[in-house]
């Protein structure tokens, strides 16, 4: 259903993914954000947040603390080993290091390339997608022959947007509209295949994942769009083992 610690997917053997869950015994938070969430700009109680933080280290036995990141639903892909906390994906090279993104419906894309010797994630919601978030990562890498794993994300059927968002990945890429379905005046977007084609297009091909629904799998998945401002975060960690 998630990645979890251990080899996962078609990712090699020293790559790690992991999906938290929105529940995990011991987690501290309380009402609308129970109990695992790991986000503290929601405002759930700060002190669950950091008691949280420290379980997911020490539950997962992680081999660092991970970089949280403050996402602006940007295309800014930052080094895991920066100074820099504000953007939308980050990447590392060094082993033993965690990258970390958190969502609540935007899409996770985790990646590697074939050797195992480069990893990230990227935090792309239908924003951070216009503003070019997908490209930005993908660029960061060495590698052209990527491995991609999709964490769990909004479906189509309840990501419904206006034609002003229709016409904007339009003029990003005409292509783009095969994500698209017309239902009145409004637009389903099926993002994990905006997505795909994004990436086709910049070629990476070999992609898992894409089959979950954080609206609708309420009992595994934080989702804004369900349960509004209160809403917490998974987050979505990857390194490489020591």
């Amino acid at each position: 259903m998630m990645p979890h610690k251990g080899r996962s997917f078609n990712f090699p053997n020293n790559v790690r993914l992991l999906s938290t869950p929105r529940y995990l015994q011991g987690g501290a938070s309380k009402c609308s954000y129970d109990n695992f969430n790991l986000a503290t700009h929601t405002g759930d109680n700060l002190d669950s947040v950091a008691h949280n933080r420290e379980l997911l280290v020490t539950h997962f036995d992680l081999p660092s603390t991970p970089k949280w990141l403050n996402q602006i639903h940007s295309n800014i892909c930052l080094d895991a080993q920066s100074n820099d906390c504000e953007g939308d994906a980050v990447i590392t090279r060094e082993k033993g290091v965690i990258c970390a993104v958190m969502t609540a419906d935007c899409l996770p894309i985790f990646a590697s390339n074939q050797s195992g010797t480069q990893v990230g994630v990227a935090h792309a919601g239908w924003q951070g997608i216009l503003n070019g978030v997908i490209e930005a990562f993908i660029a960061q890498f060495d590698e052209g022959d990527l491995l991609i794993h999709f964490g769990a994300a909004i479906s189509s059927k309840n990501l419904e947007v206006g034609k002003e968002v229709f016409a904007q990945f339009i003029a990003k890429d005409d292509k783009l509209s095969a994500a698209f379905v017309q239902t009145g005046e409004k637009y389903q977007l099926d993002i994990y295949q905006v997505a795909h084609l994004i990436l086709n297009n910049l070629g990476v091909t070999t992609i898992s994942g894409g089959d979950q629904c954080t609206v609708e799998q309420e009992q595994d998945y934080f989702s804004y769009r369900r349960d509004g401002a209160n809403s917490g975060r998974m987050a979505h960690l990857i390194w490489i083992t020591t």
